[in-house]
Formats: structure tokens, C-alpha cells, sequence
């Protein structure tokens, strides 16, 4: 598995009952000794789609294909989680490096943002 990576996770809902079989973007591996990934979760609900926070990839980008996503989906970067990498069930596909840059940005950009 490498950042960019889209794989299969078993995510609980919020209320910690078990979730449905859904993709998750790679962002990055936690570090330490554990094969733990920071992953953000993926929809195809576009609706729910936070503008200048989420990213939307769609079917006629460029990296759709190579994504493995079924239509145009939602990167969802508000819901991030931690995840060891024996519990992904597969990878679907990846996206391009600028799309996971920009993610990545938008992640940093959010949490460094000044409260009010």
C-alpha cells in the first residue's frame, strides 16, 4: 500500500456499530512501528460534499479511471481516520499525485486554520 491508494475498509458508523464495506483514500502512514494509515473516507453521496473542504473527483477527470471508483464520488478530508492496514479488504485503485497533494494541503491548511 502507498499514499494515493484507494482500499477497502470496514468502517464503523459514528455510534461504533459496524459500517458497511466502503473505500477509503490512503493519506498517509502514521509513524511508528504499527502499520497504521491515515485514511479519509469516500462517498458517492455528492451532496454531501463541504465546499473548499472536500474533494469531488468525477467521472471525467483524468485519474477517474485509474481511481476504481464505480461514478464520481466524494474525497471526504472532515472525515478522517486512523486504520491498521491488516484490516483493508483490497485496493480499488489510485489517484493522481497532484490530486493527493492538494488533499493533503487542504488537510494541513484546515488544521492549522485560526478559530475565530
Amino acid at each position: 500500500m502507498k499514499p494515493g491508494k484507494l482500499a477497502l475498509l470496514r468502517l464503523p458508523h459514528v455510534d461504533l456499530e459496524e459500517g458497511k464495506l466502503r473505500p477509503v483514500l490512503l493519506i498517509a502512514r502514521v509513524p511508528g512501528d504499527f502499520p497504521d494509515w491515515l485514511v479519509a473516507m469516500v462517498s458517492s453521496r455528492l451532496e454531501q460534499a463541504i465546499p473548499g473542504v472536500d474533494e469531488v473527483i468525477r467521472e471525467e477527470d483524468a485519474d477517474f479511471p485509474a481511481s476504481g471508483l464505480k461514478q464520481s464520488s466524494v474525497i471526504r478530508i472532515g472525515r478522517l481516520a486512523v486504520a491498521n492496514a491488516e484490516l483493508f479488504l483490497g485496493a480499488s485503485g489510485e489517484i493522481s499525485g497532484e490530486r493527493l497533494a492538494g488533499i493533503r494541503r487542504r488537510i494541513a491548511d484546515w488544521i492549522l486554520e485560526k478559530e475565530p
